[in-house]
């Protein structure tokens, strides 16, 4: 990328806040470390929002491994140029979505790049994609506290809050912990904590066992004062839904998963709705 003028800069920072001001909530969604199945949890509350009826966007600023387009169906599309800034991929017609994997024509092309041209990325989504008037604006990033979700809670003006999202095993407890830290140091509110891939519903029987064990996710929230969202279990064909595209909150809804996402859908509802000035 060409380095900006100054006055690029200050026009970008014009655009930035404008597009923003349009969203009434936005929401970043973190973790301390991979593998907690953040991006699912990113992928149907967002999903679960829009098909609810509000205007929903998700922005995927994991720069290294993208994966919103393929739990979303919408492999294969590409984001358009328009007079009006970056036209996002429509997924319904409630919700958009934007995301690096839909600027490449080669799925498996890795992305290498340092901290400041990831931040320039970022800064151009939050800028340059017309989102329009949205209710909601979720934002699914990496793990860990480092250069993305920093500059999203840096960019983003007015940021509601930050959903933690955790395994039962003590090691993600511990990363998970950090990433409440991260977002008090940075003095962005915690929506809650969610703890996924708490227990597993077996598809004989329909009995849970606990295969990471259960409770630290809540514990967490008890100690440092934060609402406890809920836990989600393991289910094969919630497994099955995220690879085929088919957010599980929409296509599975019948499921126990489905069920308990649509209950954390609506305490975060509730928290923003406490919480409006």
């Amino acid at each position: 990328m060409q380095a900006m003028t100054e006055q690029e800069r200050i026009a970008q920072d014009r655009r930035l806040k404008d597009r923003m001001s349009r969203i009434k909530h936005k929401i970043i969604v973190i973790s301390g470390k991979g593998g907690v199945g953040k991006t699912t949890v990113a992928v149907n509350l967002a999903y679960g929002l829009a098909v609810k009826g509000n205007k929903v966007g998700i922005l995927d600023v994991d720069i290294h491994g993208p994966n919103i387009a393929k739990m979303l169906g919408i492999e294969g599309k590409k984001l358009a140029g328009s007079e009006s800034g970056i036209k996002p991929v429509e997924v319904l017609p409630d919700l958009k979505a934007v995301s690096l994997a839909l600027l490449f024509e080669n799925k498996d092309q890795p992305v290498i790049w340092r901290g400041p041209l990831k931040m320039m990325t970022i800064k151009q989504f939050l800028a340059d994609v017309n989102w329009g008037e949205l209710d909601y604006l979720i934002v699914d990033s990496p793990p860990g506290t480092g250069d993305e979700p920093l500059s999203v809670c840096q960019l983003i003006p007015e940021i509601d809050g930050a959903i933690v999202v955790t395994t039962p095993q003590d090691v993600s407890i511990l990363d998970s912990r950090k990433s409440v830290l991260f977002a008090k140091e940075l003095k962005i509110p915690v929506i809650g904590i969610i703890e996924n891939m708490s227990g597993f519903i077996c598809p004989h029987c329909g009995k849970e066992i606990d295969l990471f064990g259960t409770g630290g996710g809540e514990k967490s929230a008890q100690d440092f004062k934060i609402p406890f969202l809920g836990r989600i279990p393991i289910e094969p064909e919630i497994v099955k839904s995220g690879d085929s595209g088919q957010p599980f909150v929409h296509f599975r809804n019948k499921t126990t998963t489905a069920n308990i996402m649509n209950d954390m859908i609506d305490k975060i509802r509730e928290y923003l709705k406490r919480n409006e000035s």
